[in-house]
């Protein structure tokens, strides 16, 4: 069984400014470099913030390898000026960029920090797509799955399949969502898409007739690699208007995990207490494992990070409660399925979400208006 625990905030955490580099690949600049353009962004936003305000850093990047560097973050901190304080690194697969929010937000909320920089950067393009794909799939098994061929397309694309077998997903639902995000990156100065197609809208059909690599997923379902980097300056509650007449608080932060490797997920009684509405989905004609979700249909650990957050905030109805999400969108299939993991709507119901058209700009929730991974680049 598993319990949900809330945190217990000893004082209000706030955004008072934020700032983000052009995302594209190659950019043929260092990491330090990307960083301290999205760094000055912020400060030239938040003209009453100096570096000199900055108590700590917390830096996140995905792998070491593409640069063949260790420690990254302690040259991050030295280029922007703030050595000797305090940085560390934050490593947690794609889910990196949130634990290093969560990491400063417990610094902030703790005491530990008044005001505490979280940078996010990678750079993906120093080596060939394929030597991309296999550092990235080193976020596996080592010992069972990367042995075994395992790459992330295919890990997206299996967990796709299942989803469509059990709910009734069509790839025209996957292609509705790739459209929808890499259409908005059209919009969004600081995406990777726009430059990668020329600046042209797609539609639904060159979607569909894209490049197989592992079915159901195409080559434009698939996010890019990108190069590019980001920041957001935290503050508690008793600083943060000495900053900004306009502080973002954060009203609720989550985290969660799932069974590491994909066929451990499956005839878990571990899920039990996560989604009791489960079991009364499961189609009939599918064979029944002994906890229906998230099996490998679905993203459990997005789950109890949801349900943590909506319970610190306060939230009872997402959909209606919410009026932009930005999801983790490497395949569009994962972004039906995060619907779902949500709670935006029942568990096998995503696809209505897209093809009733609420997850648009001016609709229900605005699900990516940025144009998420897909548009802007990955991770």
């Amino acid at each position: 069984m598993c319990s949900m625990f809330v945190p217990n905030i000893m004082r209000n955490v706030a955004i008072i400014t934020g700032g983000i580099s052009r995302y594209a690949r190659p950019r043929n600049e260092n990491q330090e470099e990307m960083v301290a353009e999205a760094f000055k962004e912020a400060l030239d936003d938040c003209p009453n913030l100096t570096i000199r305000d900055i108590d700590n850093h917390v830096c996140s990047y995905f792998s070491d390898h593409f640069e063949q560097q260790l420690a990254m973050a302690w040259i991050i901190n030295d280029y922007l000026g703030l050595t000797p304080k305090p940085v560390f690194r934050v490593e947690d697969g794609g889910a990196g960029p949130l634990a290093a929010i969560r990491a400063g937000f417990a610094l902030v909320a703790s005491g530990l920090s008044e005001v505490c920089l979280v940078t996010g950067v990678e750079k993906q393009g120093e080596v060939g797509t394929a030597k991309a794909n296999e550092f990235i799939a080193l976020a596996s098994d080592t010992d069972f799955e990367f042995p075994a061929g395992g790459y992330y397309t295919g890990y997206y694309a299996a967990m796709a399949a299942r989803h469509m077998y059990l709910y009734g997903d069509t790839e025209e639902d996957f292609a509705l969502i790739a459209v929808k995000n890499k259409n908005y990156a059209l919009d969004n100065p600081y995406a990777q898409w726009p430059q990668e197609n020329g600046g042209k809208e797609i539609t639904v059909d060159d979607v569909l007739n894209s490049r197989l690599l592992a079915w159901p997923l195409k080559t434009m379902d698939c996010c890019l690699l990108t190069e590019g980097a980001s920041c957001i300056v935290l503050a508690s509650e008793d600083v943060a208007r000495n900053y900004t007449d306009e502080p973002v608080w954060i009203a609720g932060i989550g985290l969660g995990t799932d069974f590491m490797r994909p066929g451990d997920r499956p005839d878990s009684p571990t899920w039990a207490a996560i989604n009791r509405d489960s079991k009364k989905l499961y189609p009939d004609y599918a064979i029944r494992p002994r906890e229906p979700y998230p099996e490998i249909s679905n993203f459990g650990a997005c789950r109890v990070a949801a349900k943590t957050a909506y319970k610190m905030a306060g939230i009872v109805d997402p959909l209606k409660e919410i009026d932009v999400i930005e999801i983790h969108d490497a395949y569009d299939s994962s972004e039906l399925q995060t619907y779902e993991d949500l709670m935006l709507c029942n568990v096998g119901e995503g696809k209505n979400l897209i093809r009733e058209g609420q997850v648009y700009v001016d609709s229900e929730v605005a699900v990516n208006p940025s144009g998420g991974l897909e548009g802007m680049g990955h991770p």
